[in-house]
């Protein structure tokens, strides 16, 4: 018998839950693209886009994913024969790099491996020993979506000053923004690529890259730059059309406005600060679990932990059979261990992911807790008793 009929809960790290005010907004006829409402209301879009990412620098809008938005952002500060910086901490890191390579981009990985943050004492060494100043850009991820680890940004910053190095510090916070606490301008981030779908609670098409004056100034230096991902027109339009490069993305406007006014009502500061309590929940319950059982959180240190998704490993195959149960018995779709081994490798099959960015509470958060556990009690998975009740502990003290 399956408990799954009502409404699903799609628990993975992307795309999020959305609010049924953003799908209310998307929902309409098509509107004029020459002129009237959408035109006032995007040109409201950008500073408020802004103020998420704690910037009074630039932004461009893609109709992309967040592979779109890594393009772009290269595109427009490297060209082909360039030295990057990849400082790895998961997947991402590398698909980002992967990328950078197939634009002609010579990339230098550093890897930190799958379970711990980047190490700014290496990071600092290996620009140090570029005397030559080759490398132009330090890529990272500020959380990688596949291993959930956080990194550092303010002390990765800290290195490069110290290493007197002039590269540009591009980050990735597609699965942070509006999730985990990210200051762009404090923290001395030169680009910054973001997506739609996943804390900004927009179904997935939209790419965000933010850039501030020296990346204008390296931009202005390149004499090529494709005419689709050339930020220049789209950060700062002569005509409507050139926001997008094209027809705009309409309805994704429409529910990214009220997703915007949302957060900003909320405030960025209780945003952050619900995720931060939302997520100890979690890793209380997934501790006790784990006390007694195969179960652990792939991040050690709760410092260096997403507030956005959690990363953990079980044991083929109980990731996959877990993912199944819950999902068929309880309506309830965890993510894959995306990253953590190869697909045809059966190790495969002992990770899974939690997702909790964006549109979430703590009634949706205890509920897939409570779905969880009676997964593992149903295919007699070892674990601690009283996990649901560790989160409960938590959430109580907010």
């Amino acid at each position: 018998m399956s408990l799954s009929n009502g409404r699903p809960y799609l628990a993975i790290p992307g795309p999020s839950v959305m609010p049924e005010a953003v799908l209310r907004a998307m929902h309409r006829a098509a509107p004029n693209i020459y002129e009237g409402e959408l035109i006032d209301m995007t040109a409201g879009l950008v500073p408020d886009l802004a103020r998420v990412a704690r910037t009074d620098g630039h932004v461009a809008i893609y109709i992309s994913n967040g592979h779109g938005a890594w393009e772009a952002a290269l595109a427009n500060v490297l060209s082909a024969g360039d030295r990057a910086l990849v400082a790895a901490t998961g997947r991402f890191a590398h698909g980002w790099s992967e990328m950078a390579q197939a634009l002609g981009i010579t990339t230098q990985v550093l890897d930190f491996g799958k379970h711990s943050p980047v190490d700014p004492e290496r990071l600092e060494s290996a620009l140090r020993a570029d005397k030559a100043h080759e490398i132009k850009a330090v890529m990272v991820t500020h959380v990688d979506t596949s291993t959930s680890i956080r990194n550092d940004i303010a002390a990765t910053r800290a290195a490069m000053d110290a290493a007197l190095h002039p590269a540009l510090l591009m980050v990735d916070c597609i699965a942070s923004l509006a999730c985990d606490r990210f200051e762009m301008d404090a923290w001395g981030v030169d680009v910054m690529v973001a997506a739609s779908q996943k804390g900004l609670m927009v179904p997935p098409g939209l790419g965000f890259v933010f850039f501030n004056d020296k990346a204008v100034s390296v931009r202005a230096t390149k004499t090529y730059v494709s005419r689709y991902w050339d930020w220049v027109p789209r950060a700062n339009p002569g005509y409507f059309y050139q926001y997008f490069g094209g027809t705009a993305p309409t309805h994704h406007l429409y529910g990214l406005r009220v997703a915007l006014d949302m957060i900003h009502e909320e405030g960025i500061q209780a945003v952050w600060a619900r995720h931060d309590h939302l997520a100890r929940a979690i890793w209380a319950a997934c501790e006790v679990w784990g006390q007694d059982g195969p179960l652990a959180l792939n991040v050690t240190d709760p410092a260096h932990r997403s507030r956005a998704v959690t990363s953990l490993r079980i044991g083929a195959p109980h990731g996959s059979e877990l993912r199944k149960w819950v999902e068929e018995k309880a309506g309830v779709t965890l993510g894959i261990g995306l990253g953590m081994a190869e697909p045809e490798d059966p190790e495969w099959h002992g990770f899974f992911r939690i997702g909790h960015m964006g549109h979430l509470n703590a009634h949706m958060v205890l509920g897939m807790l409570g779905a969880i556990e009676a997964g593992l009690t149903a295919l007699d998975i070892a674990h601690g008793p009283g996990g649901l009740q560790a989160a409960s502990r938590v959430i109580s003290t907010a």
